[in-house]
């Protein structure tokens, strides 16, 4: 088999958003609305971005059937999607609770525990900032960090492929991650430019494009899904 690249992943990505703009578009601007939503608290910022996120490529899913193989609904991507997404979701937030309770525990600041699961911070001190951008980099602040936590957690416990193949093909966790680790072993390359990209972008639109970061997590859904269909499914854009 020959090695992927990760230019092919990106730019077949790119065409393929062109396939349904207005789906992306309306997807996009929901998920701008969660993410925000999502400044709540710690919890809920991680529970609606990678609902969002996983949602996201079962969305992709449904464009590719759609317009190649047999008409279906978008509710019949949200359907099939959303279960497994809540589920990666909960485990990613409990995942990360674990980790902060046990710092807290060591400071000795045992206030943060609660404030993970609320903290009301939509205050007009915060709000009226100098810049919209000062804004949008604050709205959208846990979104940003959650994505890298997220690709921290799938490299690290599972591959990037694993939530593809669970969704896809029914595969158990560990079913996923073997065969999602042989495949990154054989498009190393490919899969860690894939990664740094997304880990570079997540960095600068924490502080320097925050608009764009509902664009970024669509992008990121939309490229799972190219990687897994090119070396799973093997077909082309």
């Amino acid at each position: 088999m020959k090695p992927e690249k990760f230019s092919d992943w990106l730019r077949q990505s790119l065409l393929f958003i062109r396939r349904d703009p207005v789906v992306w578009v309306s997807y996009t601007l929901l998920m701008g609305v969660l993410l925000i939503v999502g400044r709540v608290s710690l919890a809920l910022s991680i529970l609606l971005s990678v609902t969002s996120l996983f949602v996201g490529v079962g969305i992709a899913k449904y464009i590719d059937v759609k317009t190649t193989e047999q008409r279906v609904g978008l509710f019949w991507a949200i359907k099939k999607s959303l279960p497994l997404a809540v589920l990666a979701a909960i485990t990613i937030m409990l995942c990360w609770f674990v980790f902060m309770a046990l710092a807290t525990l060591l400071s000795g600041e045992f206030y943060k525990i609660g404030q993970f699961f609320f903290y009301w911070q939509l205050t007009p001190e915060n709000l009226n900032r100098q810049t919209s951008r000062e804004i949008a980099s604050w709205l959208y602040g846990y979104a940003n960090v959650t994505l890298i936590f997220v690709l921290f957690m799938i490299t690290t416990f599972a591959s990037w492929f694993s939530h593809s193949l669970m969704l896809f093909k029914n595969y158990s966790w560990s079913r996923a991650k073997d065969y999602g680790n042989q495949a990154m072993l054989k498009h190393k390359s490919a899969v860690y430019k894939l990664l740094g990209f997304v880990f570079f972008e997540a960095i600068l639109c924490a502080s320097i494009t925050p608009l764009l970061t509902p664009v970024l997590y669509m992008l990121t859904s939309t490229l799972m899904y190219i990687s897994y269909r090119n070396i799973f499914e093997s077909r082309r854009v």
